[in-house]
């Protein structure tokens, strides 16, 4: 198994979730919550796996990092195979799509998409919220490779495994990959940073900050137990937690 992280930058989130590339004339003076933009490409025997999908950033030439990213990994979007969605978060949903002239397309076109269905029904009755991008959203939902979720755990592939566990949003599912005795880890943004790790808070940004909390604690102690590869979404610094 390998694990390629595809990260996008570091940012500064507004209380609107706006996000401003960080970079080292504005780190020290901009306002916001500092964290990374960080999928991650793992690659097993028979599958090509996105989890989550970034927030579609653009490099100064225009270029889509998460794919230039792919590229210099001699890795075309046709190559992936299933894109697993925690969440529905704006960060978390953009490259899921490609605009073009004539509308918009799949970015993967030939993976499958997983998604939370109770996480779609929650972010439908919340339009009010910043952490959605609607636009994008509703063009992701009319995607014909979309695999609809409904129960609560269990398993995609024999290697993949999934949970819907809450925290950070109501319906937020994290996931599994075991194979030939190696476990890859993704708590999506109930497990973003090592420093949650550190800590042990409960944080307001959570849809339910202690059951986050209390789940970490949980996942901390099972990690230790059983090696796994930790990967974590919105660390500055730090791609994959070994354990």
């Amino acid at each position: 198994m390998k694990v390629i992280p595809l990260k996008e930058g570091n940012f500064s989130a507004s209380t609107t979730k706006e996000f401003t590339l960080l970079t080292e004339e504005n780190i020290n003076r901009i306002d916001g919550i500092k964290m990374s933009v960080q999928p991650f490409l793992i690659i097993t025997e028979n599958d090509y796996i996105i989890l989550d999908a970034g927030i579609g950033w653009k490099n100064e030439a225009g270029k889509t990092v998460i794919f230039e990213i792919l590229e210099s990994e001699n890795i075309k979007p046709e190559q992936i195979t299933k894109v697993l969605l925690s969440h529905l978060h704006k960060d978390h949903i953009e490259n899921t799509i490609k605009r073009t002239e004539n509308g918009f397309e799949a970015a993967f076109p030939n993976a499958e998409i997983y998604i939370q269905k109770r996480e779609l029904d929650f972010a439908m009755e919340n339009k009010e919220s910043h952490s959605f991008n609607f636009d994008t959203l509703e063009k992701l939902i009319e995607l014909e490779n979309i695999i609809w979720m409904q129960e609560d755990k269990g398993q995609i592939t024999n290697v993949i495994a999934f949970e819907v566990v809450g925290g950070h949003t109501p319906f937020m599912q994290v996931f599994w990959i075991r194979e030939n005795g190696e476990t890859v880890f993704y708590g999506a943004d109930n497990l973003p940073q090592a420093s949650y790790l550190k800590y042990h808070l409960a944080y307001k940004t959570d849809f339910d900050g202690r059951k986050a909390m209390e789940l970490r604690l949980k996942w901390e102690k099972e990690a230790a137990e059983n090696h796994w590869k930790v990967l974590l979404y919105h660390d500055l610094e730090t791609s994959v937690l070994q354990f």
